[in-house]
């Protein structure tokens, strides 16, 4: 049987692990935006440090620096299982997206977690 005191010691380990992680996944917050083309639709993910970067945190700043600079380097996304069997929102390849391609850059939203790239 758990003493209170082993009992107090797990609960306290518990809140100190749960908010570590919730740190950690404060300061690796991915926003994730649909790139539209003539062709098709693809799920891309940046960093809070990288639309910074960019000159802003929405997908306007995303759309504006891809049309001055012409070309962005970014992460593409789609869903995948992680290790533990449950869907996750993954990065599969880094990409170069060109201006002239793209027709539309929308803020999007995913009910999986989403994994920060490397």
């Amino acid at each position: 049987m758990l003493s209170r005191c082993d009992l107090i010691k797990g609960t306290a380990v518990a809140l100190l692990t749960l908010s570590i992680q919730g740190a950690w996944a404060q300061e690796t917050r991915m926003n994730l935006f649909k790139i539209v083309t003539i062709k098709d639709e693809i799920v891309v993910g940046l960093s809070q440090e990288e639309l910074q970067a960019l000159g802003g945190n929405d997908a306007s700043a995303v759309a504006h620096a891809l049309a001055q600079k012409g070309d962005l380097t970014v992460w593409q996304y789609s869903v995948h299982r992680g290790p533990n069997g449950e869907l996750q929102q993954a990065p599969t390849a880094k990409i170069g997206l060109l201006a002239n391609a793209s027709l539309r850059v929308e803020p999007y939203t995913t009910p999986y977690r989403i994994v920060p790239h490397p």
